[in-house]
């Protein structure tokens, strides 16, 4: 987990891309654990809607991230679309 809160805001507006390289969106926001005050989750918008069903907001784990930097790189995303109700 990541802990600052000025690193975690510079991460809004940068695209989130999956390990094979396709985009999934753009970071809106990141959620943070109050407690320890680390980040556990991105708050991702834009996504396509082949991937996340309706293209609504997904929150990716903070597990899920492999590096940021001028983007955020993902090490994992499922390989079949995120249905809107489960």
């Amino acid at each position: 987990m990541v802990h600052g809160t000025d690193i975690m805001t510079a991460w809004v507006g940068l695209d989130v891309y999956l390990p094979t390289g396709r985009r999934l969106g753009v970071v809106h926001d990141a959620v943070i654990d109050a407690e320890g005050m680390a980040c556990t989750h991105l708050f991702v918008r834009d996504t396509p809607a082949d991937l996340v069903e309706g293209g609504i907001h997904v929150a990716v784990p903070w597990r899920w991230v492999k590096a940021i930097d001028e983007v955020v790189l993902l090490r994992w995303f499922p390989p079949t679309p995120i249905p809107l109700q489960s």
